[in-house]
């Protein structure tokens, strides 16, 4: 019997090139995904430790291993630095990502397969000079959430990616929120995103957030659940994990007809 329809996407996040953790974690983490057929490889951001030049060719050139189409967004580690460049913190704060990696900071996937609702992928930059470790999302990306999901299939499978979470999940103990991050989840709920990926928190964790809608602020009430996906650090030797616990993974998503699973896969360092 043949397998029931399925989107499969690898989400990886927080590579920071410059902190790899082993010389064979790469190569496998490569070779895993390249042999699972995934859709799509979503990147949630920090490609590089310092948004040094020789760290971004490293992590374009990852990139450019996986046979399927990737998907990736900056995080706050891939923004230039106070102490290097000041000007272009403020000004420029993502110019050697947008040289090395994508100018398109908001980038977009569809697809379509028989017997499944099309999906539609949004990510945003999160990530900007003015902010230290915390994310900010504006309201120009709020109305590309709206823009963009307004464009698709009501029948859509909606996924919005970026670095910084948008609310606190209790899982994760006190943790960064972007600025606007509220707003923003209010926005998501509105167009019907279904699924959020990030990352940044360097901890992997699946949450549930109902987002009630009153009278006062829409025509009628009701309320909608967006899925939360954080992915751990991928290939990095910064562990949030207790001391002398090395913990390296990344999350496997599967979408079918009527559920989404998220599988964490983890890096065995005694292989």
């Amino acid at each position: 019997m043949p397998e029931p329809a399925v989107y499969r996407l690898a989400h990886l996040s927080d590579v920071h090139f410059g902190r790899i953790d082993s010389p064979t974690i790469v190569d496998a983490l490569v070779d895993e995904v390249n042999n699972a057929d995934m859709a799509l490889v979503v990147v949630s951001g920090d490609l590089t430790q310092r948004a040094r030049a020789w760290q971004f060719v490293a992590a374009r050139a990852f990139l450019d291993r996986f046979t399927a189409p990737v998907l990736v967004v900056p995080g706050n580690h891939d923004v230039t630095a106070w102490w290097h460049n000041p000007i272009e913190r403020v000004y420029r704060p993502v110019r050697k990502y947008q040289h090395y990696i994508t100018d398109d900071l908001a980038p977009t996937f569809e697809a379509t397969r028989s017997g499944l609702p099309p999906l539609a992928v949004l990510g945003l930059n999160s990530a900007h000079g003015k902010t230290v470790k915390g994310g900010l999302v504006q309201a120009q990306h709020r109305a590309r959430i709206t823009s963009y999901f307004e464009g698709q299939p009501t029948e859509a499978f909606r996924v919005l990616v970026l670095h910084h979470h948008l609310t606190r999940v209790q899982s994760l103990d006190d943790h960064d929120v972007s600025d606007g991050g509220f707003e923003t989840l209010f926005t998501a709920a509105e167009s019907g995103i279904n699924l959020v990926l990030c990352g940044h928190i360097h901890k992997s964790t699946v949450s549930s957030v109902k987002l009630d809608f009153t009278p006062e602020s829409v025509e009628a009430e009701w309320s909608q659940h967006i899925v939360i996906a954080s992915a751990g650090t991928a290939t990095s030797n910064r562990s949030r994990e207790p001391e002398g616990k090395r913990t390296n993974y990344y999350n496997w998503i599967r979408i079918d007809e009527t559920e989404t699973h998220v599988l964490e896969r983890r890096y065995d360092h005694a292989v």
